[in-house]
């Protein structure tokens, strides 16, 4: 029994995959699709072990294709070149039943390797599916993306974790022959992070010696000890630690920043990613507060991008000290919320008369643009007028938080907008 447990039970059909039922279930997107023999070029994005393999096997299966498989951390541009001569000579146009080509962790191909399948693709050769655990708007190059269609695997819940483990018991015929008590699993569920083949590994480590076993809380966290503890770039590590390291930049403490930046160093984290979180929080952190950090961040990340390790240590452990140590504001995170809120609660309400454009004759006969006030024209290039439309007039949106600079900015909006910022 050399073949892992989640191998042995890998579903089959879309009736035996759990979740996703946003694109697999009776309504789903994926199975109008595949019952329509439509499938596109597609990227499955979503976390490590949920099923993003099986799903692109039983596509391929279900649509009676041919399929052929890479991944990304073992194959160059020859390897994609030889899959896309041997899917030709099976394969059709657009109209026929085109071979599948499904690439794992499509993220880590490089830009030759991902301009390698684009002639393919644009020419029906090949159906692409794509794997990724990262966001393909920043990982798969733009000439790639907008020939795919991005579907997102939402993470397995505890009920779907529970299903897996129940039909493993059921279905597999070695776990089948032994007495299994799931007594105590949130221990189990923990240390798989919601991984589901993680999951599946783990129960059957634990179960492999014993022909009568009880599962609990204490057994597994005993046994398991520091098999799950190390930092896994997919696992539940993966975003632990980057969380950690976030907070402790938004917290002030550049210690406990540089920190954690080395523990994601040392693991081989990738430095696009660390920077790219920075990059965020630069502006949902820091914003206003101080708007160099802003700029400061993505220079990091351009830097990072172009230089790699191990010399990008040092521009990431820089920015990470400097965020730390800027002054904090997340009133632009709040106002864009504050706003989003609004429009979700009012509509789509009439831009009023005087912000309109009117390019026609017919638009300024209907009073367009009509006793619209060009700051320009006025002392300060400032004139009091409403921006906003008539139902939600006079309503405040941004807050300015109290730092040095936005205390700047609560002055002047107090001089100019009067009672909005009086208090």
């Amino acid at each position: 029994m050399n073949e892992p447990l989640a191998e042995r039970i890998r579903p089959k059909t879309l009736d035996d995959y759990i979740s996703q039922q946003h694109l697999v279930g009776k309504n789903g997107v994926l199975t109008n699709l595949i019952k329509q023999e439509i499938i596109p070029s597609l990227i499955l994005w979503g976390p490590p072990g949920i099923g993003k393999t099986t799903l692109a096997n039983i596509i391929a299966t279900t649509s009676k294709r041919p399929f052929y498989s890479l991944s990304a951390i073992n194959s160059g541009v020859k390897d994609v070149r030889d899959v896309i001569d041997k899917a030709k000579q099976s394969g059709g146009l657009f109209t026929s039943k085109n071979p599948i080509l499904f690439i794992d962790e499509i993220h880590r191909f490089s830009k030759s390797q991902q301009d390698s399948l684009l002639g393919a693709v644009e020419k029906g050769w090949i159906t692409l599916i794509g794997a990724t655990t990262e966001n393909p708007s920043f990982e798969v190059i733009p000439a790639l993306l907008s020939r795919c269609q991005v579907y997102i695997l939402n993470s397995f819940d505890k009920e779907d974790l529970v299903a897996l483990l129940q039909r493993a018991m059921k279905e597999d015929t070695f776990l089948a022959s032994k007495k299994i008590k799931l007594k105590e699993i949130d221990a189990l569920l923990q240390v798989s992070g919601g991984d589901g083949r993680k999951l599946l590994n783990i129960f059957e480590l634990l179960v492999s010696s014993e022909d009568d076993i009880e599962i609990t809380n204490k057994l597994v966290l005993e046994k398991i000890q520091k098999n799950t503890s190390r930092y896994d770039k997919t696992g539940e590590q993966h975003y632990d630690i980057i969380s950690a390291f976030i907070k402790s930049i938004r917290g002030s403490d550049p210690n406990a920043a540089v920190y954690w930046l080395a523990r994601m160093i040392e693991a081989g984290e990738d430095v696009k990613f660390i920077a790219r979180r920075m990059l965020i929080l630069s502006s949902e952190d820091i914003g206003n507060a101080n708007p160099t950090a802003l700029i400061l961040a993505n220079n990091t990340f351009q830097a990072v991008s172009v230089i790699g390790n191990p010399e990008s240590r040092i521009i990431l452990s820089q920015c990470a000290i400097y965020l730390a140590n800027s002054p904090k504001s997340n009133a632009s995170y709040l106002a864009i919320n504050k706003a989003q809120e609004l429009v979700q609660k009012t509509g789509n309400l009439s831009v009023p008369l005087h912000l309109r454009n009117a390019p026609t004759k017919l638009m300024k006969s209907l009073d367009y643009g009509k006793n619209y006030k060009y700051a320009h024209d006025f002392e300060n290039h400032f004139v009091p007028q409403e921006f906003l439309p008539d139902e939600i007039s006079k309503t405040t949106i941004y807050e300015p938080a109290n730092n040095a600079k936005e205390n700047q900015f609560r002055e002047i909006l107090k001089k100019l907008w009067k009672n909005r910022y009086e208090y």
